[in-house]
């Protein structure tokens, strides 16, 4: 199990138990992660298949729109195809550096995850705010350059969570409690000091979840000061009506991710474990199959474009979202 040199306290792969308590209930736990995931799957990449064949669609809107239905997609996958092998399979084991990787990837996403719903919430100001301007605001050249400073940020920002615990020592076991490897999961198996790992993880969730909530909330601020002083209660619906989608995704993507990460940082005993492990999974797997569905009835253009690919008839679109 571990190696023979100075790294003898390095593991050469740790144990996903699942979720403890209830491992005789792991083959039902399943069925409702599967059913999320295949949906997820199939509604993701129905939306990136649609917004880069429709011209119709090719706007910031729904390239944010496709970059988010990427990293969603992308996201999920890096855990549960490994957790259904876990429920199914009994296959427990996880490289040491796979499970690193996991890791980085599942924290690299989220974070990237809520930087692109922050480019949602500035391109519904621009939009709203400065309409005659919107398409010379919000170029390709923009657009590609933000989700690159985006994914950059993640990157960065999280990439000293693999060297923080990979220098930590694992002298009591390589259990692991979860379905999948989260940083402060991996980091409490360690039987050293990992209070630098809970700092920096603390920093890193105030640099990307509290920045991106707070320009997300300065956006609406702007965006709902603007469409207040409409004077047509048409145009102030019309307004309003194309955000409720991406108001939707930031609920759904942020209630889980703030439960999550209290219960893991000051939640101690007072939340079973069992419930702290499947809003854990929730948090990674609820956004990716909900956003296509909230933006299939939400958004005209997309209902449209979805019925134009399930029947092969003609649909005109429309402007109106």
């Amino acid at each position: 199990m571990f190696g023979a040199n100075s790294s003898s306290l390095t593991p050469k792969f740790f144990i996903l138990n699942g979720v403890p308590g209830l491992e005789t209930a792991h083959i039902w736990i399943s069925l409702p992660f599967c059913f999320m995931y295949i949906i997820a799957v199939v509604g993701n990449c129905g939306l990136i298949y649609l917004i880069g064949h429709e011209e119709a669609l090719h706007h910031p809107m729904y390239y944010f729109l496709a970059l988010l239905s990427f990293t969603d997609v992308t996201l999920c996958t890096t855990t549960v195809p490994n957790m259904l092998c876990i429920f199914w399979f009994n296959l427990k084991e996880i490289d040491f550096n796979g499970c690193l990787a996991q890791m980085f990837f599942v924290h690299m996403l989220t974070g990237m995850e809520s930087g692109v719903l922050m480019l949602m919430a500035l391109d519904r100001y621009v939009a709203i705010c400065y309409p005659l301007r919107y398409a010379t605001i919000l170029t390709s050249a923009v657009i590609a350059k933000a989700g690159l400073a985006t994914l950059l940020r993640g990157v960065m920002l999280i990439f000293p969570f693999t060297f923080l615990t990979k220098r930590l020592p694992y002298c009591r076991g390589n259990f692991i409690p979860h379905t999948y490897c989260d940083h402060m999961s991996v980091a409490k198996v360690s039987c050293g000091n990992f209070r630098v790992n809970a700092i920096y993880g603390l920093m890193v969730a105030l640099l990307i979840g509290v920045f991106d909530m707070c320009c997300i909330a300065v956006s609406y601020t702007m965006i709902l000061r603007a469409v207040v002083s409409l004077s047509s209660t048409d145009a102030r619906h019309k307004a309003f009506s194309t955000c409720t989608s991406h108001i939707c995704a930031i609920v759904i993507t942020y209630v889980p991710a703030f439960f999550t990460f209290f219960t893991h940082r000051f939640g101690g005993h007072s939340v079973p474990h069992h419930i702290h492990i499947i809003v854990a999974n929730l948090y990674l797997l609820l956004p990716p199959t909900m956003n296509p569905i909230v933006y299939g009835i939400k958004t005209k253009l997309i209902r449209e474009g979805v019925i134009k690919f399930l029947l092969g008839e003609k649909v005109v679109f429309t402007q109106d979202t």
